[in-house]
């Protein structure tokens, strides 16, 4: 199969129909074998009706019903392992993002070796102050820590060998950041396409205010996962091993001037205090990496969700 496109969706029966048809209508124009895998995240509307109209009257269409709303993260999560193409497209259910992309975002994959393929929505027709400027300043920090040189690192339209999509787990609120997760696992071959946001049709956004709070938090998550989530030992061990012994070296100084010089008493100092404070603190973080390694060796429990209804999967 040429290629599996993934649409996780949230309340958005209106704009599905649309959407399927618009999608099946490149494929068909371009010849393209495909399957378009829609992950129902617990929607509360007429969404999984819709999806099962479409995907009797096509055989391409296949559905996820989630039983509560998990989140993007695990939708996507859940359409990346049951995805067989070739080349694995992601976009949203919102028609913000456009078909057309297909096959200049396949051929990039396909001809031009990319692991990874990100859209830029280069021209936005979101509101300037609540999203277009917090998006910004949420890009250039994590083109700063990540060091991919991405504009638009939330763009829900990307394209994936499928060898990327079957080695990365995402879950959280991590999908933001796939590129980062992608490079970390080995994939360096990320590239960029500036494709087409179109104003949203119907409906709201599904995302408030919090995303700003939600967007930082995760940043720092994902930096700390990346780099230590499998060896927090290397984290925690070396700092609590470092504060620990600059307390035993105060201790030790106060102990030696106690015992040998016999000029003040060891507790009457505040530096006294300072050694004792960073003895116990090195031995708590010590003592923190090494329950987080057993922790991070024994957690097989990231990507718990429950699903309801499957349509068109085995």
């Amino acid at each position: 199969m040429n290629i599996t496109v993934v649409v996780p969706l949230f309340n958005e029966e209106e704009s599905l129909p649309e959407l399927v048809s618009w999608i099946e209508s490149v494929m068909n124009v371009n010849d393209f074998s495909y399957e378009v895998i829609l992950v129902d995240d617990g929607s509360r509307d007429g969404s999984w009706k819709v999806i099962e109209q479409l995907s009797a009257r096509n055989s391409n269409v296949k559905g996820v019903k989630f039983r509560r709303n998990y989140g993007k993260s695990a939708a996507l999560n859940e359409g990346f392992a049951l995805a067989s193409g070739e080349v694995v497209i992601t976009m949203d259910a919102d028609l913000q993002d456009s078909p057309e992309e297909i096959p200049e975002l396949y051929r990039m994959i396909i001809d031009e070796g990319y692991d990874l393929v990100s859209g830029w929505k280069k021209k936005r027709y979101d509101s300037k102050l609540t999203k277009n400027l917090p998006s910004k300043i949420y890009n250039a920090a994590t083109r700063r820590m990540s060091g991919l040189k991405l504009h638009d690192f939330n763009c829900g339209l990307k394209a994936y060998k499928n060898e990327v999509v079957k080695n990365i787990e995402i879950y959280g609120e991590m999908h933001r950041y796939i590129p980062m997760i992608a490079k970390w696992a080995g994939f360096r071959k990320i590239g960029e396409k500036v494709v087409t946001h179109q104003a949203r049709k119907f409906g709201t956004t599904k995302f408030g205010a919090e995303r700003f709070i939600h967007g930082f938090l995760d940043l720092l998550s994902i930096a700390f996962v990346t780099r230590f989530g499998r060896k927090p030992m290397h984290l925690f061990g070396l700092l609590g091993t470092l504060i620990f012994a600059i307390g035993f070296v105060i201790a030790g100084y106060l102990a030696y001037g106690r015992i040998f010089l016999d000029v003040y008493r060891m507790t009457e100092r505040p530096l006294f205090y300072f050694g004792l404070l960073a003895m116990i603190l090195g031995t708590q973080l010590f003592l923190t990496g090494f329950l987080a390694e057993l922790i991070a060796r024994n957690n097989n429990d990231r990507n718990k969700y429950q699903i309801e209804k499957r349509i068109g999967l085995e």
